[in-house]
This record gives C-alpha cells, sequence and structure tokens, in this order.
C-alpha cells in the first residue's frame, strides 16, 4: 500500500515536468514575440507542436506505461516473496504475544510442521526459550542462542513498527497492532562444535608428589624398594594413559602430566580413584604410600595452566596429601582427603625454617605476634613460644590479644600478673599503631586471614610469617614471605617447639611460658588421644624438662560444674544417624562463664567414646547469633572436608565452622544431606 503511493507520486513526476517544460517554452515565445514577431511567431509554433506531441504521447502511452509499472510491481514483490519463503535461513513474523503470523519454508522445516493451521501458534509451543516475555522487551534489534532438536541457533530479533512504513501516524503507546516482530535463526551448531573441539583439546598441566617417599621406604627392606617404586609407577602411567595423558617422572616422588580438557570431566567423575589404587598397594611396606596431585585449568595459555597446578599441588600438600587440589581458574575443588596423614619423621624442614626466621629477623626491630579470633590453648602457647623466640634474638616482641580470652583466661592472667612480661600483651588497635618499615608480623595457628584476630595488620606489614598446623584451605595468606604449615603435627606449640632446637641463641623457656606451650599440645590432643605422633611427645618431653607442670595445667583447664552438665546436656541430647555419626546440641548457659565452643568441643570429644560412632558433630546457638559447630573423629572419618562444606575446616579428626544467623535445626538437616552424599559417592 505505501510502496503502491511512492510509486504513484514518481509517476506523477515524471508527467508534470515535460507539462512545466511546455508552459515554459510558451512564456518564452511570447517574451520574444514582444521584441522580434518573425522570432516570436516562430517559437510560438515550435511550442505548440512540441505541445501537440506531448499531449498525443500521453494519450496514447500513459495506459501502457501504468500498466507495465504496476505488473513490475507486482512481479518484484512475488519474486521477493519467492526468494523469501525458499531462503535457505528460517524466517518468521511474529506478533508481540509471539504468536507466529507468517513463516518460511526453512522455518517450518525446523520445527517440524507441515499443515499451516498450525500458523497462528505461538512460537515457544516449538521452541520454549523464545517466550513471549522475549517479544515483549524487544528493543530495536537483540540476539540470542536458543536450542532446538540438537541444534544451536542464534536468534536476531528485531521490531517493527508497520504504521512508519506506510507512513502513517506512530502507533499510540501500549498499541501493539501495528508492531510485528522479525526473526531470523541462524543455524551455528557447527561452530559451537568447532568451539568446543578447540577448548577440549587445550592442554591440562597436572602435577602428582608422593607424600612419604622416604618414610615409606626406610619402614621396609631395600631389595623391596624398586618393587614398589615399579608398582607405583605403573600405576600411575596406566592410570593417566586412559586420558590420553603424557607423563614424566620428574624425580623419585614427583611426577608431570599433560592431558586434554575433554578428560577433565571423567577424572571428577570417577573422583581421582589413583588416590585408592596407589594406598592400596603393598609389598611389605607397613606404611600405605599416598598421593597428591594438583591439576592447574580454565586459563588462556599453557604456562599459566602450569602455574595453576603448582598453586594447586601446593594446597594439596598443604592439606595433609592423600588428595588432588584442581584449579580451574580461580576456583579450586578437592577430592579424597579421606586419611588422617602420615606423620613426618625427619625434622629437615622445622631446621630449615626455624633458620628462615632466623635470618628474616636481623633486619627487624619488633615483632607482632597474632593468632586466630577466641584464641585457644594452643593459639596462645604458640604465641607465647614466638615471643620467647624472639626476644632471646634481642627483638622486641608484642602478643596480639583482644578480649575474646574467656577460654585462656587462667593462662592470660598468669602473664598478666607477672612484672616479667610488662607490655607484651597488646590489643589490635594498639598493634596497628606500632606498624613501622621496620615490623613483622607473625600468624600462628590460623592460615585463614578472615579468622585472625587483627586482620588489618596483614595489609600493613611487608614481612608476614604464618606458623600453622590446619589444613588450607581456598582462604589462605597470599603475602606470606615465610610459610611453615605443617598439618601432620598435632598443634602449633609442638611446631614451635621444635623450632627452639635449631635456634642459634638456645633459648631458655621459664616455666609460665613451658606450661603455656604444654597446655596447647594437651588440649589439642584432647589429652595425647588425637593427632599424636612420636614428636608429639618428644615436644612433651621437651616442654617437661623446661618446667612444665602438668598439676599446674590441670588446674588451669578444670571445667566448673555448669560446664559438666553442658557437657551432659550434649551427651544426652546425641542421636546416631546412619549407625556412625553422632549429632547433638547443647544449651549454653549465659552464666556459666565459658565460651560457647568449649562445651561443644567436651561434648564432641566425649561421644567419640559411644560405641560404632565415627564423628560427632555438637552444635550450640550462641548469644552473639552464631551457631558454633565441632566436629570430632576417631579415625575414620575425615570431619574437615565435611566442615568445609559449611564454610569451614581443621583437621581430619578435629574440625569445627561458624554460621552466623543459622538455627541448629537447619543445620542438622543439611548436615545429613551431605553425610548421606558423602557416604554414598565415596568421599568419607
Amino acid at each position: 500500500m505505501g510502496s503502491g503511493r511512492r510509486l504513484r507520486n514518481k509517476l506523477k513526476y515524471a508527467i508534470l515536468v515535460p507539462v512545466l517544460l511546455a508552459i515554459l517554452l510558451a512564456v518564452a515565445a511570447v517574451a520574444i514575440f514582444g521584441f522580434d514577431s518573425r522570432e516570436g511567431i516562430f517559437t510560438l509554433v515550435v511550442a505548440g507542436v512540441y505541445v501537440v506531441i506531448l499531449i498525443l504521447i500521453y494519450l496514447k502511452y500513459l495506459p501502457a506505461m501504468s500498466a507495465t509499472m504496476v505488473d513490475y510491481s507486482l512481479e518484484q514483490g512475488k519474486i521477493q516473496k519467492e526468494m523469501l519463503h525458499g531462503l535457505a535461513v528460517p524466517y518468521a513474523l511474529v506478533d508481540t504475544e509471539g504468536r507466529v503470523l507468517w513463516a518460511n519454508a526453512m522455518f517450518y522445516k525446523i520445527i517440524g510442521v507441515n499443515d499451516k493451521k498450525y500458523l497462528r501458534r505461538r512460537v515457544d509451543h516449538y521452541i520454549p526459550e523464545l517466550s513471549p516475555a522475549v517479544f515483549e522487551e524487544t528493543e530495536g534489534e537483540i540476539s540470542m542462542d536458543v536450542d532446538h532438536d540438537g541444534h544451536h541457533y542464534n536468534a536476531v530479533i528485531r521490531r517493527m513498527d508497520l504504521s512508519h512504513a506506510f507512513n502513517e501516524e506512530p502507533v499510540e503507546e501500549g498499541k501493539d497492532d501495528d508492531i510485528v516482530i522479525v526473526m531470523y535463526l541462524f543455524d551455528v551448531t557447527r561452530e559451537k562444535e568447532l568451539a568446543k573441539e578447540n577448548e577440549e583439546q587445550k592442554l591440562i598441566a597436572g602435577l602428582a608428589y608422593i607424600d612419604n617417599y622416604d618414610e615409606v621406604m626406610n619402614s621396609m627392606e631395600e631389595v623391596k624398594h624398586s618393587i614398589l617404586t615399579a608398582l607405583v609407577d605403573r600405576k600411575i602411567n596406566v592410570y593417566l594413559s586412559n586420558i590420553d595423558a603424557i607423563v614424566k617422572r620428574m624425580e623419585n616422588d614427583k611426577y608431570l602430566f599433560v592431558f586434554p580438557q575433554k578428560y577433565m570431566q571423567t577424572l571428577r567423575s570417577d573422583r581421582f580413584s589413583l588416590l585408592d589404587e596407589v594406598k592400596s598397594i603393598n609389598v611389605g611396606n607397613e606404611i600405605p604410600m599416598t598421593l597428591s596431585i594438583g591439576v592447574g585449568a580454565g586459563s588462556g595459555s599453557f604456562l599459566e595452566c602450569f602455574e595453576n597446578a603448582k598453586v594447586a599441588i601446593g594446597l594439596a600438600l598443604g592439606r595433609g596429601g592423600d588428595q588432588v587440589a584442581v584449579k580451574y581458574g580461580d576456583q579450586v575443588s578437592y577430592f579424597g582427603g579421606k586419611s588422617a596423614g602420615t606423620e613426618k619423621t625427619t625434622r629437615v624442614k622445622a631446621r630449615v625454617k626455624a633458620q628462615a626466621f632466623e635470618e628474616l629477623l636481623e633486619n627487624k626491630e619488633k615483632v607482632l605476634i597474632m593468632a586466630h579470633k577466641r584464641p585457644d590453648a594452643d593459639a596462645f602457647g604458640s604465641a607465647v613460644g614466638i615471643y620467647r623466640l624472639v626476644t632471646t634474638l634481642g627483638k622486641k616482641a608484642y602478643i596480639v590479644l583482644n578480649d575474646d580470652v574467656d577460654a585462656i583466661r587462667p593462662m592470660v592472667n598468669t602473664f598478666k600478673g607477672s612484672n616479667i612480661y610488662g607490655e607484651m600483651l597488646v590489643s589490635g588497635h594498639q598493634a596497628v599503631g606500632m606498624v613501622d618499615a621496620m615490623t613483622m608480623l607473625v600468624v600462628c595457628d590460623v592460615n585463614r586471614p578472615s579468622m585472625t584476630a587483627c586482620e588489618e595488620l596483614l595489609s600493613m606489614v611487608s614481612t608476614v610469617v604464618v606458623f600453622d598446623h590446619h589444613r588450607q584451605s581456598n582462604e589462605h595468606i597470599e603475602n606470606a614471605t615465610l610459610s611453615y604449615i605443617e598439618p601432620f603435627a598435632s598443634s602449633a606449640c609442638e611446631m614451635i617447639t621444635e623450632m627452639f632446637q635449631y635456634i642459634s641463641a638456645k633459648p631458655k623457656i621459664r616455666p609460665a611460658e613451658a606450661d603455656a606451650m604444654y597446655a596447647g599440645i594437651l588440649i589439642d590432643t584432647d589429652n595425647f588421644l588425637n593427632k599424636t605422633g612420636v614428636r608429639t611427645f618428644e615436644a612433651a618431653s621437651y616442654l617437661r624438662k623446661c618446667g612444665a607442670d602438668i598439676t599446674r595445667v590441670r588446674k588451669m583447664f578444670r571445667s566448673s560444674l555448669t560446664s559438666m552438665k553442658e557437657r551432659a546436656q550434649g551427651i544426652s541430647n546425641a542421636e546416631l544417624y546412619m549407625g556412625s555419626y553422632a549429632l547433638s546440641y547443647v544449651d549454653p548457659d549465659p552464666y556459666s562463664g565459658d565460651p560457647p565452643t568449649v562445651p561443644v568441643a567436651k561434648a564432641a570429644n566425649e561421644l567419640l567414646n559411644v560405641e560404632n560412632v565415627k564423628a560427632s558433630f555438637v552444635v550450640t546457638e550462641a548469644e552473639d547469633g552464631i551457631l558454633y559447630v565441632s566436629a570430632r573423629s576417631i579415625g575414620d572419618v575425615n570431619v574437615q572436608i565435611v566442615m568445609e562444606r559449611f564454610n569451614g575446616g581443621g583437621h581430619a579428626s578435629i574440625a569445627g565452622a561458624q554460621l552466623p544467623g543459622k538455627k541448629k535445626e537447619e543445620f542438622f538437616y543439611e548436615l545429613r544431606a551431605v553425610l548421606r552424599e558423602m557416604s554414598e559417592n565415596g568421599s568419607l
């Protein structure tokens, strides 16, 4: 309609122009006649002949010309319609509600419709992703990806206002009578397949380390060393050959492997069963051999993947080994980690770290020592041990301690009441004001920034040292100049006690300091029942020689009658889930004087003495709105990986979590689901 009107306008101008020229010629003839009659008459005759010829031409050819133009216009429209209908690209017109008004043959073909009675059905009947909301919200042109019948399409959708096409008044707002949606579907299946194939062929780097190579070899006959090494080597090569990996043995206990990214999901589904295969090898070795694997993926270049693999293997080893860490870009996931790990009998690492710490201290004037929030005996005892190391080397030392010390108040009061220690204890606010270029920060018994007593100090001090025995998580102190994290140690106090023997100026530990460090070992091992190794008893023996008094320590940590009742309540409320997991809760007494973590930890420990209980989980809802969870295991279950599902952490046998705003009923519901899921897939 609009195109016909424009065509008539053009024909009108084509007719009027010659007429206007004839009139102009007649006017010119009259003007010339005024100057010269002969020439004027001649010009007037010529103009008359021109007008007569023009009239004869119009009378004879105008109807034929109009008919030809109309036929041409109709023919062109028909050709365009046929071309559009036979276009190889699916094309359709829909209204603002998504109803199909018209579509070409290719569109009908891809949606599998041959009968035009379906013409006015909504397009989401065939392609659900193209809902009416898509067309209602379309402004201008949009592009989106849709899937249909195993094909991937790029849908280009454009809104058209027909009132503009016919030079009519624009439609009123809210009226869509003259609005149609033009839609093209471009098949990009092949492009998607090529992109996926290209992504799957990217190389992923992996590092595999044998955690306890020296310990295993030292525990068996030398003639069997080569047999064990060959079996481990074969297990690794056979397993990795299933994913087209190239494996290179770098050292006796270290392997590098490279494989295509398309096998990443295969390894995830298999949950890296290589860990259990290597652990099952037995040729007379008393200690099972364990493997740690770090995989780096999700980066643009292979070099970045390799760097991610190095970070991942560090995380796997820092968490105690016998597990896999996969670093995919910024995301890290873990597999395995069911065993508690093997204690390292060598002290080489302790000696190296002690000497490195001493070298760093040479260029510093003072040291700030910081543990975690709500410090326990191990946190404070290790801080006291570092204080003694630093002061022995002639440097000033301060322990950052805030007011949340209820669990260790008797121990803290021992130091506050002594003139010997003077200004040893400072608050976080005071510590911030003491920082300068000559300050070193030592973090003990924690490696998560958010859990430190004063997180602000980490960004203020250039030299940061970390001493901890907890397994690493995704959150860790990244700017540490020196990091000594030993998950096999029973406590941070054990680690610091070992370092005393490798400091050049032999420290002399005072009895109060020995008591604090001994208490740290005692509490973290639950009276030497959990995570206790040869080195644990050696450290305790050393502290005993330095003047640690078992009776004094026991008196400092005796429980009140209220605390005993709370512990009994935790045992009374317990229920057994899946026949192996004890779940319970404690309603804390606000007048007991103990922090909320104390009764739940003691109740969790006591529940491990119940027959058939592999792990215990006890919670309490504190007045500050935080749900405190204490998890304990007797060795068969790694409670750390369970607590990590709740953003917690700890050790394989001792772990916990703090959940703000969560109720115990909600937590137990989620915990049951996690225990059931992890039991079914073999993660526990």
